[in-house]
């Protein structure tokens, strides 16, 4: 695999298709299957009504006051590693479908000329999600999450990487100009548009809700394709509904990855218009330097 630091514009277009984790890609929050039971006394509901309270008594980033309580409850229940955090992510339940997607989708992209890459971009914890089969399978390019510091011992000492809502757009500059490294400046340097290795148009972007709009809202205005997700059990649409009317999206549909459903044959269709919009994008692009060379002898 290519270095994080500096990946080279493709040979063929690159489509990004980016995900939140959770409720997007997995029913309910991953820290609810399984972690928050067996540290709380109270319930799910309780735990993040007391990691709101905490945030905002601290003037708190809200993802650090979850890590914390994550970490605060454990003490003389659980002995909280690295491992661990992985081994609950290993039972964190998944859509419909998952388990297949990604590999599927990437096959219909070779099948079209077209480079397929899956993104995590989630508020939720990177050790967590790297324990889920899919990211064991190697699913993901890269995995933009919360994480923390680990001793040597695999004891979590220090918030590593807090990811937002707000912040939560940067990782799609570096995926745009294919600076992958979250410690790489090279994100900040002047790109012209050709040179970008993934431009937004080819930039896929599915969650479920509010603190996916930065992103969904970013990729839209720049011609990419943002799709909100709704699980088909509840046909709870008013989320999907209220993102669409607020031109955050261009597409909702349930989040059932299996072959032909609608999210199947949406992201299908857009492959194929990937491929289309680059052959046009190289004919323009012949035109103008057709028009330089013109100009140049003139």
């Amino acid at each position: 695999m290519a270095s994080d630091r500096e990946r080279k514009k493709e040979d063929r277009p690159v489509l990004a298709i980016c995900y939140d984790f959770d409720k997007t890609l997995s029913p309910d929050d991953m820290q609810a299957q399984g972690y928050i039971q067996a540290v709380y006394d109270g319930d799910v509901s309780s735990f993040w009504k007391e990691c709101d309270e905490l945030a905002e008594e601290h003037d708190m980033d809200s993802n650090l006051a979850y890590m914390y309580k994550m970490v605060q409850e454990a003490r003389g229940r659980i002995l909280l590693t690295k491992k661990a955090l992985e081994e609950y992510g290993a039972k964190v339940k998944l859509f419909p479908g998952v388990e297949g997607w990604f590999k599927r989708i990437r096959r219909y992209g070779q099948e079209k000329g077209v480079l397929v890459e899956h993104y995590i971009i989630s508020s939720g914890l990177k050790e967590m999600i790297q324990g889920t089969s899919v990211a064991k399978a190697g699913a993901f390019e890269k995995i933009y999450a919360s994480s923390f510091l680990f001793d040597e011992k695999g004891v979590p000492i220090w918030p590593a990487q807090v990811v937002n809502f707000t912040n939560k757009t940067q990782f799609l500059f570096r995926i745009e100009k294919g600076r992958l490294d979250v410690n790489d400046a090279g994100v900040n340097e002047y790109f012209l548009p050709e040179e970008m290795r993934v431009p937004f148009r080819n930039i896929v972007y599915i969650g479920d809700s509010d603190t996916d709009i930065p992103c969904m809202k970013l990729v839209n205005t720049y011609g990419g394709h943002s799709i909100g997700v709704y699980n088909k059990d509840t046909a709870e649409k008013s989320k999907v509904y209220k993102m669409l009317a607020e031109n955050r999206i261009r597409y909702f549909a349930p989040a059932d990855y299996s072959p032909d459903t609608e999210l199947d044959s949406l992201v299908k269709a857009i492959i194929e218009r990937t491929a289309a919009n680059e052959v046009l994008e190289d004919v323009h692009n012949r035109c103008l330097d057709e028009l330089s060379d013109r100009k140049s002898k003139i």
